[in-house]
Protein backbone atom coordinates (compact mmCIF):
# COMPACT_ATOMS: atom_id res chain seq x y z
CA UNK A 1 0.00 0.00 0.00
CA UNK A 2 1.66 3.75 -0.72
CA UNK A 3 2.40 5.87 1.88
CA UNK A 4 0.35 8.21 3.36
CA UNK A 5 1.12 11.96 2.49
CA UNK A 6 -1.69 13.16 4.82
CA UNK A 7 -3.33 12.49 8.19
CA UNK A 8 -6.63 10.13 8.60
CA UNK A 9 -8.41 11.30 11.38
CA UNK A 10 -11.48 9.57 12.28
CA UNK A 11 -14.40 10.71 15.07
CA UNK A 12 -16.60 7.78 16.02
CA UNK A 13 -19.79 8.92 17.60
CA UNK A 14 -21.93 6.32 19.42
CA UNK A 15 -25.99 6.67 18.27
CA UNK A 16 -27.82 7.43 20.87
CA UNK A 17 -25.35 6.31 23.56
CA UNK A 18 -27.11 6.00 26.77
CA UNK A 19 -30.44 4.03 24.95
CA UNK A 20 -28.11 1.95 23.22
CA UNK A 21 -26.28 0.78 26.21
CA UNK A 22 -29.74 -0.03 28.42
CA UNK A 23 -31.49 -2.08 25.33
CA UNK A 24 -28.53 -3.83 25.10
CA UNK A 25 -28.49 -4.87 28.99
CA UNK A 26 -32.39 -5.11 28.06
CA UNK A 27 -33.11 -7.23 25.06
CA UNK A 28 -37.05 -7.59 25.68
CA UNK A 29 -36.98 -3.76 24.81
CA UNK A 30 -35.45 -4.41 21.75
CA UNK A 31 -38.80 -3.38 19.18
CA UNK A 32 -40.11 -0.65 21.50
CA UNK A 33 -39.66 2.60 21.65
CA UNK A 34 -36.80 3.57 24.83
CA UNK A 35 -35.97 6.56 26.21
CA UNK A 36 -33.36 7.48 29.15
CA UNK A 37 -34.69 10.09 31.50
CA UNK A 38 -33.56 11.96 34.68
CA UNK A 39 -35.71 11.83 37.61
CA UNK A 40 -39.08 12.73 37.04
CA UNK A 41 -40.20 13.91 39.98
CA UNK A 42 -37.66 16.49 40.29
CA UNK A 43 -35.99 19.69 37.69
CA UNK A 44 -33.95 16.94 36.62
CA UNK A 45 -36.51 14.71 34.49
CA UNK A 46 -35.72 15.59 31.01
CA UNK A 47 -35.17 13.23 28.42
CA UNK A 48 -31.06 12.51 28.29
CA UNK A 49 -31.43 9.87 24.94
CA UNK A 50 -33.82 8.37 22.94
CA UNK A 51 -33.21 5.13 20.57
CA UNK A 52 -33.76 6.12 17.04
CA UNK A 53 -37.39 4.08 17.26
CA UNK A 54 -38.50 6.97 20.10
CA UNK A 55 -36.92 9.45 17.87
CA UNK A 56 -39.54 8.21 14.98
CA UNK A 57 -42.67 9.55 17.67
CA UNK A 58 -40.82 13.05 17.37
CA UNK A 59 -39.25 12.53 21.19
CA UNK A 60 -36.10 14.25 21.36
CA UNK A 61 -33.42 15.13 24.04
CA UNK A 62 -33.75 17.38 26.18
CA UNK A 63 -37.43 17.90 26.54
CA UNK A 64 -39.36 17.46 29.27
CA UNK A 65 -40.26 13.78 30.17
CA UNK A 66 -44.30 14.96 30.10
CA UNK A 67 -43.97 15.91 26.58
CA UNK A 68 -42.41 12.70 25.20
CA UNK A 69 -44.91 10.99 26.95
CA UNK A 70 -47.43 12.73 25.27
CA UNK A 71 -46.45 11.97 21.89
CA UNK A 72 -45.79 8.36 23.13
CA UNK A 73 -47.53 7.22 25.38
CA UNK A 74 -46.05 3.78 25.72
CA UNK A 75 -42.41 4.45 25.76
CA UNK A 76 -40.31 2.83 28.04
CA UNK A 77 -38.64 5.11 30.76
CA UNK A 78 -35.07 3.83 32.11
CA UNK A 79 -33.61 5.95 34.67
CA UNK A 80 -29.73 6.73 33.94
CA UNK A 81 -26.88 4.28 34.97
CA UNK A 82 -24.36 6.63 34.96
CA UNK A 83 -21.25 4.37 36.06
CA UNK A 84 -22.39 1.52 33.55
CA UNK A 85 -21.94 4.29 30.90
CA UNK A 86 -18.75 5.42 31.73
CA UNK A 87 -17.69 1.51 32.01
CA UNK A 88 -19.10 0.78 28.57
CA UNK A 89 -17.31 4.37 27.14
CA UNK A 90 -13.96 2.94 28.57
CA UNK A 91 -14.30 -0.24 26.86
CA UNK A 92 -14.97 1.25 23.48
CA UNK A 93 -11.74 2.81 24.18
CA UNK A 94 -9.73 -0.05 24.47
CA UNK A 95 -11.56 -1.66 21.36
CA UNK A 96 -10.67 1.91 19.34
CA UNK A 97 -6.83 1.72 21.01
CA UNK A 98 -6.47 -1.83 19.90
CA UNK A 99 -6.29 -0.09 15.97
CA UNK A 100 -4.31 3.23 17.04
CA UNK A 101 -2.84 4.56 20.17
CA UNK A 102 -3.38 7.66 18.87
CA UNK A 103 -7.23 8.04 20.57
CA UNK A 104 -8.48 10.72 22.40
CA UNK A 105 -11.99 10.84 24.12
CA UNK A 106 -14.29 13.56 23.19
CA UNK A 107 -17.16 13.46 25.08
CA UNK A 108 -18.52 10.01 26.81
CA UNK A 109 -19.48 9.16 23.14
CA UNK A 110 -17.46 10.23 20.67
CA UNK A 111 -13.85 10.00 20.47
CA UNK A 112 -10.74 10.94 17.97
CA UNK A 113 -8.52 8.64 16.24
CA UNK A 114 -5.35 8.87 14.05
CA UNK A 115 -5.33 5.73 11.91
CA UNK A 116 -2.56 7.44 9.78
CA UNK A 117 0.04 4.64 11.33
CA UNK A 118 -2.18 1.59 10.75
CA UNK A 119 -3.54 1.40 7.66
CA UNK A 120 -0.54 -0.69 6.74
CA UNK A 121 -1.77 -3.29 9.33
CA UNK A 122 -5.45 -2.81 9.11
CA UNK A 123 -6.43 -1.43 5.39
CA UNK A 124 -7.95 1.56 4.05
CA UNK A 125 -9.85 4.20 6.57
CA UNK A 126 -13.42 2.71 5.51
CA UNK A 127 -11.67 -0.79 6.10
CA UNK A 128 -10.91 0.21 9.81
CA UNK A 129 -13.98 2.01 10.06
CA UNK A 130 -16.28 -0.92 9.57
CA UNK A 131 -14.02 -2.99 11.40
CA UNK A 132 -14.37 -0.84 14.63
CA UNK A 133 -17.92 -0.62 13.78
CA UNK A 134 -18.19 -4.47 13.65
CA UNK A 135 -15.98 -5.20 16.89
CA UNK A 136 -18.22 -2.21 18.64
CA UNK A 137 -21.53 -3.64 17.99
CA UNK A 138 -20.50 -7.23 18.55
CA UNK A 139 -18.82 -6.73 22.08
CA UNK A 140 -21.15 -3.96 23.46
CA UNK A 141 -24.04 -3.87 20.97
CA UNK A 142 -23.77 -0.15 20.72
CA UNK A 143 -24.04 1.31 17.17
CA UNK A 144 -20.90 3.79 16.28
CA UNK A 145 -21.04 6.31 13.25
CA UNK A 146 -17.58 7.89 11.81
CA UNK A 147 -16.83 10.28 10.10
CA UNK A 148 -13.00 10.13 8.52
CA UNK A 149 -11.26 13.41 7.22
CA UNK A 150 -7.50 14.93 7.16
CA UNK A 151 -8.37 16.71 10.13
CA UNK A 152 -10.33 16.92 13.68
CA UNK A 153 -12.92 19.64 12.91
CA UNK A 154 -13.51 18.28 9.60
CA UNK A 155 -13.98 14.15 10.67
CA UNK A 156 -15.98 15.99 13.27
CA UNK A 157 -18.67 17.40 10.33
CA UNK A 158 -18.24 14.11 8.43
CA UNK A 159 -19.47 12.29 11.29
CA UNK A 160 -22.55 15.20 12.40
CA UNK A 161 -23.49 16.02 8.70
CA UNK A 162 -23.03 12.70 7.05
CA UNK A 163 -22.14 9.66 8.61
CA UNK A 164 -25.10 9.95 10.87
CA UNK A 165 -27.67 10.04 7.55
CA UNK A 166 -26.04 7.91 5.29
CA UNK A 167 -26.62 3.78 5.39
CA UNK A 168 -23.51 2.49 6.94
CA UNK A 169 -22.65 5.21 9.24
CA UNK A 170 -19.28 6.04 7.65
CA UNK A 171 -18.73 8.90 5.48
CA UNK A 172 -15.73 10.15 4.18
CA UNK A 173 -14.71 13.77 3.89
CA UNK A 174 -11.34 14.59 2.41
CA UNK A 175 -10.97 18.90 3.17
CA UNK A 176 -10.13 19.11 -0.83
CA UNK A 177 -13.93 18.54 -1.01
CA UNK A 178 -15.31 20.66 1.36
CA UNK A 179 -16.55 23.47 -1.28
CA UNK A 180 -18.99 21.25 -3.05
CA UNK A 181 -20.53 19.73 0.15
CA UNK A 182 -19.83 21.48 3.85
CA UNK A 183 -19.70 25.09 2.21
CA UNK A 184 -23.32 24.47 0.58
CA UNK A 185 -24.82 23.66 4.36
CA UNK A 186 -26.57 26.44 6.52
CA UNK A 187 -24.22 28.13 8.68
CA UNK A 188 -26.11 26.84 11.86
CA UNK A 189 -24.84 23.64 11.11
CA UNK A 190 -21.19 24.64 10.93
CA UNK A 191 -19.62 22.79 14.47
CA UNK A 192 -19.52 25.38 17.03
CA UNK A 193 -22.17 27.66 15.64
CA UNK A 194 -25.21 28.01 17.98
CA UNK A 195 -28.35 29.73 17.43
CA UNK A 196 -27.08 32.64 18.49
CA UNK A 197 -23.99 33.17 16.74
CA UNK A 198 -26.08 31.98 13.57
CA UNK A 199 -28.22 34.99 13.94
CA UNK A 200 -25.42 37.07 14.44
CA UNK A 201 -23.93 35.85 11.11
CA UNK A 202 -27.50 36.35 9.03
CA UNK A 203 -27.27 39.91 10.26
CA UNK A 204 -23.67 40.04 8.33
CA UNK A 205 -25.40 38.41 5.26
CA UNK A 206 -23.69 34.92 6.07
CA UNK A 207 -25.97 32.23 5.12
CA UNK A 208 -23.96 28.89 4.30
CA UNK A 209 -20.73 27.25 5.53
CA UNK A 210 -19.32 28.84 2.41
CA UNK A 211 -20.01 32.21 2.72
CA UNK A 212 -18.37 32.10 6.03
CA UNK A 213 -15.66 30.77 4.65
CA UNK A 214 -15.37 33.16 2.09
CA UNK A 215 -15.77 36.22 4.20
CA UNK A 216 -12.53 38.45 4.69
CA UNK A 217 -10.75 37.24 7.85
CA UNK A 218 -10.08 40.82 9.14
CA UNK A 219 -14.06 41.39 9.10
CA UNK A 220 -14.31 38.00 11.14
CA UNK A 221 -11.93 39.43 13.47
CA UNK A 222 -12.77 42.76 13.81
CA UNK A 223 -16.52 41.31 14.79
CA UNK A 224 -14.96 38.85 17.03
CA UNK A 225 -11.39 38.86 17.60
CA UNK A 226 -9.94 35.54 18.05
CA UNK A 227 -12.88 33.37 17.90
CA UNK A 228 -14.07 35.37 14.64
CA UNK A 229 -10.21 33.31 13.38
CA UNK A 230 -11.54 30.48 15.05
CA UNK A 231 -14.68 30.11 12.73
CA UNK A 232 -13.62 31.15 9.34
CA UNK A 233 -10.85 28.30 10.07
CA UNK A 234 -13.85 26.02 11.27
CA UNK A 235 -15.33 26.75 8.01
CA UNK A 236 -12.33 25.92 5.94
CA UNK A 237 -11.23 22.75 7.86
CA UNK A 238 -8.31 24.18 9.01
CA UNK A 239 -6.96 22.05 12.24
CA UNK A 240 -3.38 21.41 13.01
CA UNK A 241 -4.25 19.67 16.58
CA UNK A 242 -2.99 16.57 16.78
CA UNK A 243 -4.96 13.58 18.33
CA UNK A 244 -3.64 13.54 22.00
CA UNK A 245 -4.32 10.36 24.09
CA UNK A 246 -4.65 11.17 27.57
CA UNK A 247 -5.52 14.60 26.91
CA UNK A 248 -7.77 14.46 30.36
CA UNK A 249 -4.41 13.23 32.35
CA UNK A 250 -2.76 16.67 31.76
CA UNK A 251 -2.81 18.91 35.01
CA UNK A 252 -6.36 20.41 35.24
CA UNK A 253 -6.38 24.97 35.13
CA UNK A 254 -9.67 24.60 37.68
CA UNK A 255 -11.49 21.97 39.64
CA UNK A 256 -14.94 22.97 39.96
CA UNK A 257 -18.44 21.47 40.55
CA UNK A 258 -21.65 22.78 40.25
CA UNK A 259 -25.55 21.59 41.59
CA UNK A 260 -28.83 22.26 39.90
CA UNK A 261 -30.91 22.67 42.38
CA UNK A 262 -34.35 20.64 42.84
CA UNK A 263 -36.51 24.15 43.06
CA UNK A 264 -35.81 27.58 43.31
CA UNK A 265 -33.78 28.46 46.80
CA UNK A 266 -34.78 31.98 48.00
CA UNK A 267 -32.99 32.79 51.16
CA UNK A 268 -29.07 32.84 52.15
CA UNK A 269 -30.17 29.97 55.07
CA UNK A 270 -30.93 27.48 51.95
CA UNK A 271 -28.35 28.67 49.91
CA UNK A 272 -25.21 29.13 52.30
CA UNK A 273 -26.07 24.92 53.35
CA UNK A 274 -25.81 24.21 49.59
CA UNK A 275 -22.54 26.55 49.09
CA UNK A 276 -20.87 24.39 52.26
CA UNK A 277 -21.58 21.30 50.06
CA UNK A 278 -19.81 22.46 46.93
CA UNK A 279 -17.02 23.90 49.08
CA UNK A 280 -16.42 20.48 50.33
CA UNK A 281 -16.75 18.81 47.10
CA UNK A 282 -14.57 21.12 45.17
CA UNK A 283 -11.76 21.08 48.06
CA UNK A 284 -12.02 17.30 48.71
CA UNK A 285 -11.46 16.91 44.60
CA UNK A 286 -8.56 19.33 44.99
CA UNK A 287 -7.23 17.42 47.84
CA UNK A 288 -7.41 13.83 46.21
CA UNK A 289 -5.32 15.52 42.86
CA UNK A 290 -2.60 16.62 45.42
CA UNK A 291 -3.54 20.65 44.32
CA UNK A 292 -4.42 23.87 46.03
CA UNK A 293 -5.93 27.14 44.32
CA UNK A 294 -5.11 30.90 44.49
CA UNK A 295 -8.72 31.68 43.12
CA UNK A 296 -11.94 30.77 44.03
CA UNK A 297 -14.91 31.51 41.70
CA UNK A 298 -18.43 31.14 42.41
CA UNK A 299 -22.02 31.66 40.08
CA UNK A 300 -25.84 31.01 40.02
CA UNK A 301 -28.41 31.59 38.03
CA UNK A 302 -32.27 31.33 37.79
CA UNK A 303 -35.07 29.48 36.83
CA UNK A 304 -35.42 31.55 33.35
CA UNK A 305 -33.13 30.91 30.77
CA UNK A 306 -34.58 33.19 28.47
CA UNK A 307 -34.21 36.11 30.98
CA UNK A 308 -31.16 35.33 32.98
CA UNK A 309 -30.19 36.31 36.37
CA UNK A 310 -27.55 35.62 38.70
CA UNK A 311 -23.29 36.37 38.29
CA UNK A 312 -20.48 34.59 37.92
CA UNK A 313 -17.06 36.49 40.46
CA UNK A 314 -13.70 35.40 41.53
CA UNK A 315 -11.26 36.44 43.90
CA UNK A 316 -7.99 35.58 45.05
CA UNK A 317 -7.21 34.57 48.19
CA UNK A 318 -4.56 34.77 50.58
CA UNK A 319 -2.74 31.88 50.28
CA UNK A 320 -3.45 28.79 47.90
CA UNK A 321 -5.50 26.79 49.95
CA UNK A 322 -8.02 23.28 49.70
CA UNK A 323 -9.37 23.52 53.13
CA UNK A 324 -12.98 23.70 53.15
CA UNK A 325 -13.49 26.31 55.72
CA UNK A 326 -11.49 28.79 53.54
CA UNK A 327 -13.10 27.85 50.12
CA UNK A 328 -16.75 28.37 51.88
CA UNK A 329 -16.03 31.58 53.42
CA UNK A 330 -14.60 33.41 50.04
CA UNK A 331 -17.36 31.78 48.26
CA UNK A 332 -19.83 32.94 50.71
CA UNK A 333 -18.10 36.81 51.04
CA UNK A 334 -18.18 36.66 46.76
CA UNK A 335 -21.64 35.12 46.84
CA UNK A 336 -23.57 38.09 49.53
CA UNK A 337 -21.15 40.68 47.87
CA UNK A 338 -23.33 39.77 44.51
CA UNK A 339 -25.88 38.35 45.01
CA UNK A 340 -29.05 40.91 44.08
CA UNK A 341 -31.64 38.43 46.17
CA UNK A 342 -33.42 36.76 43.30
CA UNK A 343 -34.42 33.29 43.65
CA UNK A 344 -31.66 31.02 42.19
CA UNK A 345 -31.58 27.26 40.26
CA UNK A 346 -28.35 26.49 39.40
CA UNK A 347 -25.41 27.36 42.02
CA UNK A 348 -21.17 26.72 41.66
CA UNK A 349 -17.68 27.18 43.07
CA UNK A 350 -14.79 26.30 41.31
CA UNK A 351 -10.83 26.48 42.42
CA UNK A 352 -8.11 27.94 39.65
CA UNK A 353 -4.96 29.03 39.71
CA UNK A 354 -3.75 25.33 41.09
CA UNK A 355 -0.49 24.51 42.23
CA UNK A 356 0.92 21.40 44.02
CA UNK A 357 -0.27 21.05 47.97
CA UNK A 358 3.25 20.20 48.66
CA UNK A 359 4.11 24.44 48.10
CA UNK A 360 2.20 24.41 51.68
CA UNK A 361 3.46 27.48 53.43
CA UNK A 362 3.69 26.67 57.16
CA UNK A 363 3.03 29.51 59.97
CA UNK A 364 3.15 29.19 64.13
CA UNK A 365 0.08 31.32 64.15
CA UNK A 366 -2.48 29.49 62.47
CA UNK A 367 -4.04 26.07 62.61
CA UNK A 368 -4.45 25.13 58.91
CA UNK A 369 -2.03 22.09 59.38
CA UNK A 370 -4.75 21.14 62.18
CA UNK A 371 -7.30 21.22 59.61
CA UNK A 372 -5.76 19.33 56.83
CA UNK A 373 -4.99 16.16 58.93
CA UNK A 374 -8.44 16.58 60.23
CA UNK A 375 -9.86 16.98 56.39
CA UNK A 376 -7.57 14.55 54.72
CA UNK A 377 -9.07 11.36 58.41
CA UNK A 378 -12.43 12.38 56.65
CA UNK A 379 -11.71 12.08 53.00
CA UNK A 380 -10.08 8.42 53.83
CA UNK A 381 -12.97 7.49 55.83
CA UNK A 382 -15.49 8.40 52.52
CA UNK A 383 -13.02 6.59 50.34
CA UNK A 384 -13.48 3.52 52.46
CA UNK A 385 -16.97 3.97 53.56
CA UNK A 386 -18.88 6.14 50.89
CA UNK A 387 -19.52 10.01 50.79
CA UNK A 388 -22.33 10.12 53.37
CA UNK A 389 -20.25 7.81 56.29
CA UNK A 390 -19.33 11.17 57.63
CA UNK A 391 -21.29 13.78 57.26
CA UNK A 392 -21.64 17.82 58.45
CA UNK A 393 -24.63 18.25 60.17
CA UNK A 394 -26.05 21.11 57.21
CA UNK A 395 -26.15 18.36 55.21
CA UNK A 396 -29.36 17.19 57.19
CA UNK A 397 -31.17 20.19 56.19
CA UNK A 398 -34.01 20.16 54.47
CA UNK A 399 -32.41 22.07 51.35
CA UNK A 400 -28.93 19.80 51.34
CA UNK A 401 -27.98 17.99 48.37
CA UNK A 402 -24.97 15.81 49.68
CA UNK A 403 -27.14 13.06 50.49
CA UNK A 404 -29.44 12.83 47.11
CA UNK A 405 -26.11 12.98 45.29
CA UNK A 406 -24.11 10.64 46.87
CA UNK A 407 -26.81 8.25 44.82
CA UNK A 408 -25.44 10.29 41.45
CA UNK A 409 -22.55 10.24 38.92
CA UNK A 410 -22.17 14.01 37.02
CA UNK A 411 -25.62 14.55 38.53
CA UNK A 412 -27.77 11.59 37.13
CA UNK A 413 -28.03 8.22 39.04
CA UNK A 414 -25.47 5.80 38.81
Amino acid sequence: MPRQDRRVIMLADCQSFYASVEKSAHPEYKDRPLVVAGDPARRSGIILAACPLAKSYGITTAERLGEALAKCPDVVVIRPRMAEYIRVSLHITRILQSYTDLVEPYSIDEQFLDVTGSLDLFGSPETIARSIQSKVMDETGVYIRIGISDTKVVSKMACDLYAKKVPGGIYTLPRKDMPSTIWEKPVRDMFMVGSRMAQHLYKMGVHTIGDLANTPLSRLKERWGVNGEVLWRIARGIDDSPVKPGTYTHQQQGIGHQMTLPRDYETWEEIKVVLLELAELVSRRSRDKSLMGHVVSVGCRGQDYDRPTGFSRQMKVNEPTNITDEVYDAAAALFLRHWDGLPIRRIHVSLSGLVPDSEVQLSWFDDRERKRELERATDDIKRKFGDTAIMRASSLCSSAQAQDRSHKIGGHYR
